[in-house]
């Protein structure tokens, strides 16, 4: 089967670097498949996990916070904010940054926390366990 080379990238430096049959992630414009010869497209990725289809029926996942997606017909390039493996996701971090989330958006009435920024941790910490499970 024909495959499309993908790169993951983050400020830190690249995460992830392959070839794959198939994409799937989540932009803000909705869902996307995407498969060797796709139209050329950028769009901006939502806080969701980036689903590699492999060779052999095996999946890979990649845990992203935000970014942007650029097709060409024979490569897709993630530029992500962060972006972590499924493998190397810590889930007792997670855990402890969903809580301190939660916390934070609890008491967002009472202070001032500022709550888009504690929902958006909160996105990113459910994100990362999400994707963990799936290992």
């Amino acid at each position: 089967m024909k495959t499309i080379k993908v790169n993951v990238v983050t400020p830190d430096g690249p995460v992830y670097e392959s070839d794959v049959e198939m994409v799937s992630t989540k932009a803000k414009s909705g869902e996307l498949g995407i498969l060797p010869g796709h139209i050329p497209l950028v769009a901006p990725l939502e806080i969701g996990a980036v689903r590699l289809k492999l060779g052999g029926g095996k999946q890979e996942q990649i845990a992203v916070s935000g970014g942007f997606l650029e097709v060409r017909p024979d490569q897709v390039t993630i530029l992500a904010q962060a972006a972590e493996n499924a493998a190397d996701i810590d889930v007792d971090r997670a855990l402890r940054a969903k809580e301190r989330a939660e916390q934070r958006l609890q008491q967002a009435q009472q202070e001032h926390i500022d709550f888009k920024r504690a929902e958006l941790a909160l996105q990113r910490a459910i994100n990362r366990l999400a994707v963990s499970d799936k290992r």
